[in-house]
């Protein structure tokens, strides 16, 4: 079904994929820091449960879709980066909980929000693109697809949890809403600056 050196790659690629920085991590993080742990369990929840879907999904067939329909990753990639920069704006004027005059944008991601948002993270499409294309086999297309899924299951929750938590460590820290705000610009930049892999990319297979 999957060799041991070829199981131990996926690990590897799972974990390493997951901890790095992204729109999912940067922004975890930013909540983490500007809601706590407790209230942005449903966003990590989401990303997780969302993303591992997302990779049933694709090794399904979905991927097909940008073979048959050449604009499709295009168009993809278009949306993506407008809702992003759309993103990177509210965490940017986000403001501490306690101010009630920007109520409306003092609320975290909902599980279903955060689950939808993997169908336009460009982060979440390389990885799930490259864990379905690298990672299955075709003697045992379907097993190793379960293989595939259960690992990023058991790993990208752990793995972008630990963004969160380093959220809530620097939370007292930026107490201060001057820092606050400096914290929030900074991951509002850092989250624009994701968008490059988008702009530099041009096919599906390097996404």
């Amino acid at each position: 079904m999957m060799s041991a050196d070829l199981l131990l790659a996926l690990v590897a690629f799972a974990f390493i994929s997951s901890i790095t920085p992204g729109p999912n991590n940067l922004m975890l993080m930013a909540s983490g820091t500007n809601f706590g742990l407790r209230r942005t369990l449903p966003h990590m929840f989401g990303v997780s449960l969302g993303f591992t879907l997302m990779v049933a999904l694709v090794g399904i067939g979905i991927a097909r879709i940008f073979e048959t329909v050449p604009y499709a990753y295009l168009t993809l990639k278009t949306v993506s980066a407008v809702y992003l920069l759309y993103l990177a704006w509210k965490i940017a004027r986000a403001a501490p909980p306690q101010d009630k005059s920007v109520a409306a944008d003092g609320r975290p991601f909902t599980f279903l929000q955060a689950a939808a948002f993997q169908w336009v993270n460009p982060k979440a499409w390389a990885m799930a693109l490259t864990a379905v294309s690298a990672y299955t086999t075709a003697s045992a297309p379907i097993a190793s697809l379960a293989v595939v899924v259960f690992v990023f299951w058991l790993i990208n929750l752990p793995s972008i949890s630990i963004w969160t938590v380093l959220g809530t460590q620097v939370r007292r820290f930026l107490g201060n809403p001057v820092r606050l705000r400096i914290f929030n610009v900074t991951a509002a930049l850092l989250l624009v600056a994701t968008l490059w892999p988008i702009l530099s990319s041009t096919g599906v297979a390097h996404p």
